[in-house]
């Protein structure tokens, strides 16, 4: 399966560390961000996951459930969380999925069908290319997904600039520019006539190039 932005979030049923979950039930009618990890007490993602754990409470402002994911069993998840907790001063309190048949990691297309083998068997090496981070709406949908080799960091303050833009976009007719922040001036999208955007934009706006018309950033 190949996934696209705005393609169908594939649904699944798993064991995480804070118990057997339904996907879609769980995502309910919050944002979510997926992010996956090629194997538990690797150093890179030890970092990330206590990154995000500190960042919780960023993400719940805009109504956003974190989840995790790692090929390894759920028991392995738990004994991890005191590991970063430990070395990153923040606690892990969002779920971890336990992957241990590679299920989500290839609904997801992070591995390929032919995968074989259960995590115990699988080195961080064989499962390197579940290194990934999915955006998915209240819809169900994917809204961005991004995905990084085992030897660099995520950056998750990029991700929640991301989700900003994505649920501004999704509320407004705006498209938002290079290193955009929440505030900044926004883009006017050529599908908007300037006739439809004088009723929207009665302040006006400023025309760079007729295709680049730059506007405050709409409040609501």
């Amino acid at each position: 399966m190949s996934l696209r932005i705005n393609s169908e979030a594939p649904n699944f049923t798993a064991q995480t560390t804070q118990g057997p979950i339904n996907f879609h039930d769980w995502i309910g009618s919050s944002w979510v961000i997926l992010f996956s990890h090629p194997k538990d007490f690797t150093p890179v993602c030890t970092t990330e996951l206590g990154y995000m754990a500190g960042l919780l409470p960023e993400f719940e402002k805009r109504n956003t459930k974190i989840i995790g994911l790692s090929v390894d069993p759920v028991d392995n998840h738990e004994r991890w969380a005191k590991d970063i907790e430990e070395t990153q001063g923040h606690a892990v309190t969002y779920p971890m999925i336990g992957d241990t048949d590679l299920k989500v990691a290839k609904l997801y297309d992070m591995l390929p069908e032919e995968a074989h083998g259960e995590a115990g068997g699988r080195t961080a090496a064989d499962n390197a290319t579940v290194r990934s981070v999915f955006l998915i709406g209240p819809d169900k949908k994917i809204k961005a997904s991004l995905t990084y080799p085992m030897t660099t960091g995520r950056n998750f303050d990029e991700v929640l600039r991301l989700l900003d833009s994505v649920q501004l976009t999704a509320k407004h007719v705006v498209a938002t520019p290079v290193n955009w922040k929440p505030g900044e001036d926004v883009i006017i999208p050529p599908s908007v006539s300037d006739e439809a955007a004088k009723v929207k934009y009665p302040d006006g706006w400023k025309t760079v190039k007729p295709y680049l018309r730059v506007v405050a950033q709409p409040n609501g």
